[in-house]
């Protein structure tokens, strides 16, 4: 009944992807049994040729306006079912770290959203990484995606690591085993995004990786 439900109000949201995973690898797995994960494409799908720093800024506030309406008509419907559920937090617990408490992008790939690209970000076949995440946490079980283990992008592409102003990206092709600091210096990346805040007051939105992508690309 309530998988029944998400879908009725994903089936408003057209562009919107979204699935289903169960989260044995999280903290998470003594509380609820399954994530909804869900993709919101980037009012514009910017490449390197259209990019700016403040277009690519608005993608990312436009679709985060769309995800939280969706997670405000979530909470609402589980409620009125009486579920359990948890809408785990977007923001890292530290600078130092830099994890949020529950991964996002995990719970796509495990969910068969798409994967992750030599830029450390999930890619779909739909959108490329030009995307905002959230998930949801339900005690219920549901009919889950097919997990995608290895990255899909051609091994001889690296446009996203081309493309990064400050060499973060260690071109290395993604598989479900590898961690983060594998593929990306998280830190350097963090850094150099954090310069902006003394004049502009948040981070720099630095989407040239994502830009660079040619999935998703029309």
């Amino acid at each position: 009944m309530i998988e029944g439900k998400i879908c009725d109000i994903f089936s408003e949201y057209s562009e919107v992807i979204y699935g289903f995973a169960d989260i044995a690898y999280s903290q998470y797995v003594d509380n609820y049994k399954s994530v909804l994960v869900f993709a919101v494409p980037y009012s514009e799908q910017l490449t390197l040729k259209t990019y700016s720093e403040e277009k690519f800024e608005k993608g990312i506030q436009d679709a985060k306006r769309v995800l939280e309406e969706i997670l405000a008509r979530l909470a609402k419907m589980l409620d009125e079912c009486k579920a359990k559920y948890y809408i785990p937090l977007v923001a890292q617990s530290s600078e130092e770290d830099l994890e949020a408490p529950f991964s996002f992008k995990f719970a796509a790939v495990n969910a068969g959203l798409g994967w992750i690209g030599k830029n450390d970000v999930v890619i779909t076949k739909k959108y490329g990484p030009r995307v905002r995440l959230s998930a949801v946490l339900i005690d219920e079980q549901f009919s889950y995606g097919d997990k995608i283990l290895e990255s899909r992008c051609p091994e001889s592409c690296q446009r996203c690591v081309d493309a990064c102003p400050h060499k973060a990206l260690h071109n290395v092709q993604w598989n479900i085993s590898l961690l983060r600091r594998d593929i990306i210096d998280y830190k350097l990346c963090n850094e150099k995004r954090s310069q902006y805040i003394k004049e502009h007051g948040r981070k720099n939105a630095c989407g040239f990786c994502m830009a660079a992508c040619p999935f998703g690309v029309q």
